[in-house]
């Protein structure tokens, strides 16, 4: 390293040959100032290794303490790492409300506080509720273990007396049997009873009492007045002829299809000769309502109206 700097100090030192010919004529020679070369001597304080060694990121002081890590949003349910303790508990950033109280303050995910799905069977968790909202005591739920709980929390007394049972256990009852008349001695051949001997309490009147009569007679009486219908009465057909007579000279009712008009009505092939109205020939006004024509055969038409139920033929002829 001081063999290349000897080296450059030379060169400095040395011209070219034209300028030391000029500079040996005039009998001067020229050498560079000391601090121009200062930047190339190696200093003495600093290590051959690192004599011209640049750091982009030097060792700065600090006054404060630097904060390493992660900060984790609060509003983050899922994280795809493990956080550390320090990390996942760590107060939120920002100011702080100093009139909020100690429940206000706490950690919450809603209105009234902090709930997140656990693993608890469905139907032990229903039926601890169910049993605390009857009898008033459920086994205590803030007990973790495996084993069977017998602590209870709520009515204990109650909890020991009925043996910590549950809504959706029966405790066993005392069923009194039906006593009967005992007559075992196979010996007495018309007092032997036997299994078919007859209960104590055992009536063989097969006739109601009176308070079951009563109630009978209602039952059936509400029975016969449900299962029974009313027969509809059917309506009065009548008619109204507003003609003068109801037969003519003849005989002929005014239902006879005339024969006089030059066309066989009888028939039910359409006359070859038949055109549409051109103009208004009559105007019925016995309906006041929407009607239909039902026939028309020569003069004689017949209208329904079924909103008045009415049945009106009419008689024209022109």
């Amino acid at each position: 390293m001081s063999a290349a700097i000897a080296a450059l100090a030379a060169s400095y030192g040395s011209g070219s040959g034209s300028e030391s010919d000029s500079d040996s004529e005039g009998g001067r020679c020229s050498l560079p100032a000391a601090d121009s070369l200062m930047h190339l001597t190696k200093s003495a304080s600093t290590k051959p290794s690192l004599a011209v060694a640049v750091d982009s990121a030097p060792e700065v002081a600090v006054k404060e303490d630097l904060e390493t890590g992660v900060h984790l949003d609060p509003a983050v349910k899922e994280v795809q790492y493990n956080p550390t303790y320090e990390t996942m508990f760590a107060p939120e950033f920002g100011p702080e409300n100093p009139f909020r109280t100690q429940q206000m303050a706490a950690p919450r995910n809603m209105l009234s506080g902090y709930a997140e799905p656990a693993h608890i069977n469905d139907f032990m968790f229903e039926q601890q509720r169910r049993t605390f909202a009857t009898y008033g005591y459920a086994l205590d739920p803030s007990l973790d273990n495996h084993q069977v709980s017998t602590k209870y929390i709520g009515s204990v007394e109650e909890a020991e007396k009925n043996q910590g049972l549950t809504v959706f256990e029966t405790g066993q009852k005392k069923i009194e049997k039906r006593k009967k008349f005992k007559e075992n001695d196979a010996s007495n051949i018309d007092g032997f009873l036997g299994p078919w001997a007859k209960y104590v309490d055992e009536k063989d009147v097969a006739k109601p009492s009176e308070e079951e009569q009563k109630e009978l007679d209602e039952i059936t009486a509400k029975r016969q007045k449900k299962g029974k219908q009313e027969e509809e009465k059917p309506g009065e057909e009548k008619t109204i002829l507003h003609v003068k007579e109801m037969y003519d000279y003849q005989g002929r009712s005014y239902l006879h299809i005339p024969q006089d008009v030059g066309v066989n009505l009888r028939s039910t092939v359409p006359p070859e000769k038949c055109y549409l109205p051109k103009k208004q020939i009559h105007v019925w006004s016995g309906h006041t309502k929407v009607s239909r024509l039902v026939t028309g055969i020569g003069h004689d038409i017949t209208f329904l109206n079924s909103v008045s139920c009415r049945l009106r033929k009419s008689h024209c002829r022109k």
